[in-house]
């Protein structure tokens, strides 16, 4: 059935082509209606003077509400006013995790153009402005144009580490709940369409004269949504599916769907007919419908959606709402709490179910003495604990909406969009999905589609092969998960689970043969469809996927059930990652911090000494000694333990390079002291002169010239029996350099 394809008029300001990272952003709908009082205000706030920092614009609504995509389309149409880029990071995991900060940072700043080099390791704590990779994305934004989206963000103490002191950026946040903490920001704030471009929308996707011919029952089924995008593009898929069944019956389905959703009894009040359940298209899938109805989610009422600022109507009245109070996020988020202070004033929501939003931002201001304009203690104030994320509760027309698409699906297809819940990121392609269900690359091709066409799926950006990828939307999260919970045996998402780990390793493999193909044969082809075809191809894959890569070993590893296909990813992705030349010390670091998990699992203290051996060379590399110095401390006991020399001369040997660093001689010359006397009774005579010239080194520091001069000549002793000429060129001009500083009188 053809379906149209109008978006809504971007508008003036329409960008020109080649800003950088348009293509990042999510594909999202082609088809867009209204919002266009919503966008005006978007850019009304974005001219706004601001002093002392980046401007922020909130746009703020419940789960399902259109936030991102109309975020996706104000970005589109500014995005010639900022030359130097567009920047888009997700802030909240598909399961509601909180993404602390630095994380987001460093994907920033890779999307800035730094290499891997000068993205910061992670830090003890990864919230707080102060945090190096926040630091430096501020640093690196000075003096440029850019608009970042920050999507799906959780609360305030995600957005100001990032904000920078340039006003010449834009920063645009989306939220569903309460983002209070920062100064003089305007939310704008989403609720349902209004009835002329819900009726629009509906047309458009169902198709066909279903709708004109039927203006009530249209009007209807947009009430029954709450006039709210993602409801209404999930019925209009559901009419699609059931072709013969009216408009009118679309809506008393819906609301019977939300009665069973919610635990209450059917035929209640505004039930039209008698009919036990809703009437199932020629597809339906009985178990489907069965446990789609038998997931009861017990998240609170449907005005949890949270408060930001305040909303007034367009008659001049203003509607509030509480914030709710937050509480710890994640565990990584919660080390350290940063954001807000008490929430000041009061707080407004987004616009009630069926009612249009507020045309013009409102203001959000938290109280508190003012600062200069250029102090960020002026406008940024303490937060509370990290807020939870905001449920979609059981008595919301989108989930009777997905309720009923999704009873109407084939099997194949509601396996895969289970089953997709267990993707890293909820992202996945043909490669990724062919795993996790167990069928051929075409099948899962055509079921992806197949899903997106129904809205089920959302669109992500193709990948760097153009191989169409997909998201599972958060707003269908939660709900997927308790389905698959309820439909499939553990034993089956365990086996989709260590497919999925195995696919990757052998893509992992198959890129780093084609990167470097002297290293070693490469595993057996995969399949046509799924096979990497040339080193360019690999590298874009290696680094287009690498979030999806260290996703699903960070999973992995956090249930512990699958350590050995985790372990042999984790290998596969040392050995190539580095090999496309963009290997981010970040990404090797969080990778040799999963190989420490394991091997204390497993009590292997020799993996686990080179795991923390790795960590401490990568921290030095970055100059933090003091870290360095604790890593390669914890690697000498592990080594010990092991009762392997090797392990612990070098841990030794780290530690002294550290302090040397510091400017501890007496430390450094003591270190490398005991390394030196490992190394000698392994008879290591290259390490050994190496170490004999490091602990010269030391001896000068400390005006110990004799000692100095002493050791420096065994150096050179030992070279000569090696034949190192080299070696003793270097140690011969630094005792050269030695005799003459002493003629001198130094």
């Amino acid at each position: 059935m053809a379906r149209k394809t109008a978006t809504m008029d971007p508008g003036p300001g329409a960008p020109v082509a080649g800003v950088p990272g348009l293509d990042r952003l999510p594909v999202g709908p082609s088809l867009l209606v209204g919002r266009r009082a919503e966008l005006a205000a978007l850019r009304a706030a974005a001219v706004r003077p601001s002093e002392g920092r980046s401007p922020v614009l909130v746009l703020a609504g419940r789960p399902g509400s259109g936030r991102t995509t109309l975020a996706v389309r104000f970005a589109v149409t500014v995005a010639a006013d900022y030359p130097d880029g567009i920047l888009f990071a997700r802030l909240s995991a598909p399961d509601g995790g909180r993404v602390p900060p630095a994380r987001a940072a460093r994907r920033l700043l890779e999307q800035l153009g730094a290499d891997g080099a000068g993205v910061p390791l992670p830090g003890a704590v990864e919230d707080g402005r102060d945090e190096p990779a926040c630091v430096a994305l501020r640093e690196a934004l000075a003096g440029r144009k850019v608009l970042m989206l920050l999507d799906d963000v959780r609360d305030a103490g995600q957005v100001w580490p990032l904000v920078a002191d340039e006003p010449g950026c834009l920063v645009l946040a989306t939220t569903a709940g309460p983002l209070t903490g920062i100064e003089d920001i305007d939310p704008v704030i989403l609720g349902g369409l209004d009835r002329q471009a819900a009726g629009e929308l509906l047309g458009d996707l169902v198709g066909g004269t279903r709708i004109s011919c039927d203006p009530v029952g249209g009007a209807d089924l947009a009430e029954a949504c709450a006039s709210r995008p993602a409801a209404l593009r999930l019925m209009a898929g559901w009419l699609r599916g059931n072709p013969k069944l009216a408009v009118t019956d679309a809506a008393r389905e819906l609301a019977e769907a939300v009665r069973e959703a919610d635990g209450k009894p059917a035929g209640g009040p505004g039930r039209k007919g008698s009919a036990a359940g809703p009437a199932a298209g020629p597809s339906t899938v009985p178990g489907a419908a069965g446990a789609a109805a038998a997931v009861v989610d017990g998240a609170g009422a449907a005005g949890a959606a949270g408060a930001v600022g305040k909303g007034t109507t367009g008659k001049g009245t203003t509607g509030k709402a509480p914030a709710g109070k937050g509480r710890p996020g994640m565990a990584a988020a919660a080390e350290a709490r940063t954001g807000r202070g008490a929430q000041a004033g009061k707080a407004g929501g987004p616009a009630a179910a069926g009612e249009p939003a507020p045309a013009g931002p409102v203001r959000n201001e938290a109280p508190g003495p003012a600062g200069p304009a250029t102090d960020p203690a002026a406008w940024v104030k303490p937060a509370p604990e990290p807020a939870e994320p905001v449920p979609v509760p059981d008595n919301d027309p989108l989930i009777g909406a997905f309720t009923l698409l999704y009873r109407t699906l084939p099997a194949n297809q509601a396996r895969m969009l289970r089953a997709l819940t267990l993707a890293p990121a909820q992202s996945a392609d043909l490669r990724t999905a062919s795993a996790l269900v167990g069928c051929p690359a075409p099948e899962a091709a055509a079921t992806l589609a197949a899903l997106a066409e129904r809205e089920l799926l959302g669109e992500e950006p193709p990948a760097a092969d153009g191989t169409p990828r997909y998201r599972v939307p958060g707003r269908l999260h939660a709900r997927l998960v308790r389905l698959r919970e309820v439909e499939d045996r553990p034993a089956e998402v365990e086996l989709a689970r260590a497919r999925l780990l195995e696919r990757l390793v052998r893509l992992t493999d198959s890129a780093r043969t084609l990167l470097d193909p002297a290293d070693g044969p490469g595993p057996e082809p995969l399949p046509g469809p799924l096979r990497l075809r040339s080193a360019a191809e690999a590298r874009a894959w290696l680094l287009g996927e690498r979030d999806v890569l260290l996703g699903a070993v960070a999973d992995a590893i956090g249930q512990g059930d699958l350590d050995g296909s985790a372990g042999r990813l984790v290998t596969a992705l040392l050995r190539a990652l580095p090999l496309t030349g963009a290997a981010a010390p970040a990404d090797l670091y969080q990778l040799h911090e999963l190989v420490l998990t394991v091997a204390e699992r497993h009590g292997k203290p020799r993996r686990a000494s080179a795991a923390l051996l790795n960590l401490g060379d990568l921290q030095a590399g970055a100059g933090r000694w003091e870290q360095a110095v604790a890593h390669y401390r914890a690697a000498l006991e592990h080594a010990r333990s092991a009762d392997d020399e090797a392990l612990c001369a070098r841990a030794l040997e780290g530690a002294a390079g550290c302090h040397r660093a510091l400017g501890d001689a007496v430390r450094a010359a003591d270190w490398y002291g005991r390394a030196l006397g490992l190394r000698q009774s392994m008879g290591d005579q290259a390490a050994e002169a190496r170490l004999l010239a490091r602990v010269a080194e030391a001896h000068t520091a400390q005006r110990r010239f004799e000692e100095a001069e002493r050791e420096y000549r065994a150096s050179l002793g030992v070279l000569r029996r090696l034949g190192d000429e080299r070696g003793q060129q270097a140690v011969g001009s630094a005792l050269a350099e030695l005799r003459e500083r002493l003629d001198a009188g130094w």
